[in-house]
């Protein structure tokens, strides 16, 4: 008897997406630990709702005009396709000014300017793919961080023996850092720390491990509308085109027949 195949074919109104397409798709989709059938489920949704798409602009006569991207770089056909059946189906209704400043006043601390800090740091660097290597300077930031909770006034001497960052020779002295001058780890850490502390463990980034202390935090102020209107705009505005598009996704479900594959309730890509 012949084995049967462990996935069954995927298909949207009779059209099949092939497994060797959806096992290609699946590499920009991640999955837990030790669960690749999530990725390839994940990805055979995107695809099937993909053709839903194709097969909806299609019907509705359109002819692709692909936009250019950047310089020298074009939308495929078919991007193209799916981009003018979205323009054309997808009108959604935009907040107006009244109801953004309702937001605004809802809960003004949302709507701060950033942060400010005073912080040094001393770098164990290690390549990102260097597997020993990280594990190597992860001990040696783990052993500095020790002496320097032995003795913390150890930190600029330490600095200047041992860190990787060009602001060893300052005593690891970083001066006045802000949202997006450093790696998002350090930003986050920073950001969970007390005055005059040094962060409880080394911080790991790209470029290796951080040893962290915050001398001095400025809060950011609270902004006032007219300031954060433009950024409240364009962000209620993508909401509002998601909603739309997976309001549309909906009913483009409802009416396919589709096999292999479960679109979820919420119209995107569900288990």
């Amino acid at each position: 008897m012949a084995a049967q195949p462990l996935l069954s074919p995927v298909t949207v109104n009779g059209v099949t997406i092939p497994a060797e397409r959806i096992a290609a798709e699946a590499q920009n989709h991640p999955a837990p630990r030790g669960k690749p059938g999530h990725a390839w489920k994940s990805a055979a949704r995107a695809l099937a709702l993909r053709e839903l798409l194709l097969q909806a602009a299609r019907a509705r006569g359109l002819v692709a005009a692909p936009q250019e991207l950047a310089k020298g770089q074009w939308e495929t056909a078919e991007e193209a396709l799916i981009r003018q059946f979205l323009e054309s189906e997808i009108a959604p209704a935009m907040p107006d000014e009244a109801a953004l400043h309702a937001i605004w006043h809802e809960a003004p601390e949302r709507f701060r300017a950033p942060s400010v800090y005073e912080a040094a740091h001393i770098l164990i660097a290690a390549p990102p793919g260097d597997a020993p290597a990280r594990q190597a300077a992860r001990a040696r930031a783990g052993a500095l961080l020790a002496d320097l909770h032995r003795d913390p006034a150890r930190f600029a001497a330490l600095a200047r023996e041992h860190s990787a960052c060009s602001s060893a020779r300052n005593g690891g002295m970083l001066g006045q850092v802000a949202a997006g001058d450093t790696v998002p780890e350090f930003e986050a850490a920073l950001a969970g720390m007390a005055e005059g502390t040094m962060s409880p463990a080394p911080v790991e980034s790209r470029y290796g491990f951080h040893l962290i202390r915050l001398d001095a935090r400025a809060r950011g102020a609270v902004l006032p509308f007219a300031a954060v209107l433009p950024h409240l705009r364009a962000a209620q505005e993508k909401a509002a085109w998601a909603r739309a598009a997976r309001d549309l996704a909906l009913r483009l479900a409802a009416g396919a027949q589709v096999t292999g594959v479960r679109l979820a309730p919420d119209g995107g890509i569900g288990g």
